[in-house]
């Protein structure tokens, strides 16, 4: 009868020592979340094209509302006014946010 006592003690003394060492799943996989990840995103092509249409717009607006002698100033000064303008209003209008989700 203790013979049969002590190996079933030993037995399960084996059985919570193995139940312990391995890890669960819950253990063995670090837990998990989905994240959203945004970036924003511009097209250089666009800048590009606004500063040129400003900077011809500018210098056309600049000529017209020019008096006398003084036209090739202000188209020139026309010119360089339309191509800054143009320009932020294309860097603002060409820049978008792009998202996606990630698992982290």
């Amino acid at each position: 009868m203790r013979n049969k006592l002590f190996a079933t003690a030993t037995l399960v003394c084996s059985a919570l020592a193995v139940a312990t060492a391995v890890p669960t799943f819950s253990q063995a996989q670090p837990e998990r979340h989905r994240v959203r990840v945004c970036r924003d995103v511009s097209s250089r092509g666009s800048r590009n094209t606004g500063t040129v249409v400003g900077a011809v717009t500018g210098g056309l607006l600049g000529n017209a509302l020019a008096h006398g002698g003084g036209k090739t100033g202000g188209t020139l000064i026309g010119a360089g006014v339309g191509a800054v303008a143009g320009h932020q209003i294309a860097k603002h209008n060409a820049t978008h946010r792009v998202c996606h989700w990630e698992y982290r």
